[in-house]
């Protein structure tokens, strides 16, 4: 029973990859993004535009020990030493506290650009559904930003709200999509605020009237769904339409938001949550093809 009560149900599942066609040696430039969210961290190196390896981990108390930690899981897997790169560039919430950067880009501009990538050209509306806030933006075929509508007045609807609500149920995050459609009978209304501190008093209510925890999910996901879609609805979908940021593998919420918005949502290989970082280094890159990297 301790050994339950102790288990951090919040915590997803941190990876690092690297790219074995890949050989950074070869590379004319080698370009780092690392994106330094509220709750994730990410670090992309890429070598002449394409990932050679990323790191993507929980983002700590101290934004640069983060982007440190990102940087060096990254770099774990492979036998690159760090003072390899041309160009660093820093994104997310803490993208002015990244040390090694040469310069700061925006989330925004970076997630753009990032899904262009990791989904293709086609790309036109991209929903990053962040820790602390949903961004949705409109781009064009290159991944540059036209417009973009964010929510950032609290945690709901966000990766941290829904950490926040897997650690109340005591549902590990990384089932918290399938179990809610585990549940016996008709999908239940959405909870009626997606607020985490109202949705965690909503739900304990739920569950002491007899609900089972799969039900109590379906409801909460039904809701973050519901709130998403008003920021998209008011922003406007374009297909193709994208969606980057941790949300994107609760498929709890993601299949309740399609069904919503009336269309289906592009298909990647990659993790999700390394779109801003992929975007970063592209726009080193970009700037290593204009003569703005590091002397060496």
């Amino acid at each position: 029973m301790a050994e339950k009560q102790n288990q951090e149900f919040w915590r997803w599942t941190e990876s690092n990859w690297k790219n074995p066609d890949i050989e950074w040696k070869n590379a004319q430039y080698v370009t780092v993004g690392i994106d330094v969210g509220s709750v994730s961290s990410q670090s992309v190196i890429m070598a002449d535009g394409q990932i050679f390896t990323y790191g993507n981990m929980r983002t700590g108390f101290d934004s640069p020990d983060s982007a440190r930690k990102a940087l060096k899981f990254a770099l774990a897997a492979t036998d690159m030493p760090e003072d390899r790169m041309d160009y660093c560039i820093g994104t997310g919430y803490g993208r002015v506290n990244v040390p090694m950067a040469d310069r700061s880009i925006t989330e925004i501009a970076c997630h753009a650009r990032g899904a262009n990538f990791i989904y293709g050209p086609e790309v036109r509306t991209v929903l990053d559904v962040g820790g602390q806030d949903i961004k949705a933006i409109q781009c064009d075929e290159k991944g540059k930003v036209n417009n973009f509508l964010m929510n950032d007045k609290c945690a709901a609807g966000t990766g941290r709200g829904m950490e926040v609500f897997a650690d109340l149920l005591g549902v590990s995050i990384n089932e918290v999509g399938d179990k809610s459609f585990e549940f016996q009978g008709d999908e239940p209304e959405a909870v009626s605020s997606t607020c985490v501190v109202y949705a965690k008093s909503e739900a304990m209510g739920l569950l002491r009237k007899g609900w089972s925890k799969e039900e109590v999910l379906a409801a909460y996901c039904k809701a973050m769904a519901e709130h998403i879609y008003h920021l998209v609805e008011r922003a406007g979908v374009k297909p193709e339409f994208a969606v980057t940021g941790g949300m994107a593998k609760n498929r709890g919420v993601m299949e309740r938001l399609m069904a919503m918005i009336g269309m289906q949502r592009m298909k990647t290989e990659w993790d999700t949550q390394i779109a801003g970082a992929v975007g970063a280094a592209l726009f080193g890159y970009a700037l290593c093809q204009k003569g703005k990297g590091r002397k060496k």
